[in-house]
């Protein structure tokens, strides 16, 4: 599994926990900062550090 993959079924894990112990839209909240977080951090690269983030990616795939 990747790095990637072990933080999103950890995240999913204390979702579900904090679901079941505290008001349902305090979690709901964290999620959407969370992502809002990515999102505008993703956006502040400017496109030719964007162009570069995708293209590591691609070679990371290809070498598997």
């Amino acid at each position: 599994m990747t790095p990637q993959v072990k933080w999103g079924i950890a995240g999913v894990i204390i979702a579900l926990i904090l679901f079941g112990f505290i008001p349902w839209y305090i979690p709901a909240i964290l999620l959407v900062i969370a992502l809002a977080v990515t999102g505008a951090g993703w956006r502040a690269l400017s496109p030719s550090q964007r162009r570069r983030i995708r293209e590591i990616r691609r070679r990371r795939e290809i070498g598997r």
